[in-house]
């Protein structure tokens, strides 16, 4: 677990409760085969094309979880947050775009996988009708375990080579500028847990227990190429 940012009590009682969901990512094959290079382009083609029109979904829900704040500062972050899934991680989506040969336009046009779609609605279900404690929770899982996962591989590796097929997304998530985010959303979390009472604490810890199985599910998604069954 990343210890180079504070993480409290909640944050802790959240990440403890996810346990085997949570480290359940970094074993899967689709990571395994991120890491070192092998992973087949059509899977990782798949997984980015799907993992853009998450991020639209998470946007969407930052953006609502600042309305829902009363604190003009808390707002703000927010508000950046969803900008920052669309904007910064945009550009890692288009640069593999042209590689990978897909655009925009094709983005737009794929159909969610099963899972895909489920956990936009989680999060949104979360962001609308959810208490602060509540959305952070179910929000908090993507950017941890990507900063965790990133952080963790680039220290397996030692090094990230030029050549490696995904340098500039293992890049991207081993970067330590994401620690400051971390420590950012984390203490929210906190914040807002501390001002609700314990049945809604533990529901929060739920909504960050299912966003993290999902997480796992995004994987193994991409890796079977997952698809409606009917």
């Amino acid at each position: 677990m990343n210890k180079r940012f504070d993480i409290p009590p909640f944050a802790e009682r959240c990440m403890k409760a996810a346990g085997s969901a949570w480290q359940a990512s970094f074993n899967h094959p689709f990571v395994k085969a991120l890491a070192d290079g092998t992973l087949a382009p059509e899977k990782f083609k798949f997984y980015q094309m799907h993992d853009a029109r998450y991020l639209e979904a998470f946007s969407d829900a930052a953006a609502l979880i600042s309305v829902k704040c009363v604190d003009p500062v808390d707002k703000l972050w927010f508000v950046d947050a969803a900008r920052m899934a669309l904007v910064v991680e945009g550009e890692l989506h288009a640069g593999y775009g042209k590689t990978l040969g897909y655009t925009a336009e094709d983005i737009a046009k794929i159909e969610l996988t099963p899972n895909n779609a489920a956990y936009q609605n989680h999060m949104i279900l979360y962001a609308t009708k959810g208490t602060l404690a509540e959305a952070v929770a179910a929000l908090t899982p993507c950017p941890w375990l990507y900063i965790d996962l990133g952080q963790h591989l680039l220290k397996e590796l030692g090094s990230i080579a030029e050549n490696h097929p995904y340098a500039n997304w293992l890049k991207m998530y081993s970067d330590p500028g994401f620690n400051d985010y971390m420590q950012n959303i984390l203490q929210r979390l906190q914040t807002y847990a501390d001002v609700v009472d314990e049945a809604t604490r533990q529901r929060a810890v739920t909504a960050f227990v299912m966003s993290a199985r999902y997480e796992y599910m995004f994987w193994d998604a991409a890796w079977n190429f997952q698809s409606w069954p009917v």
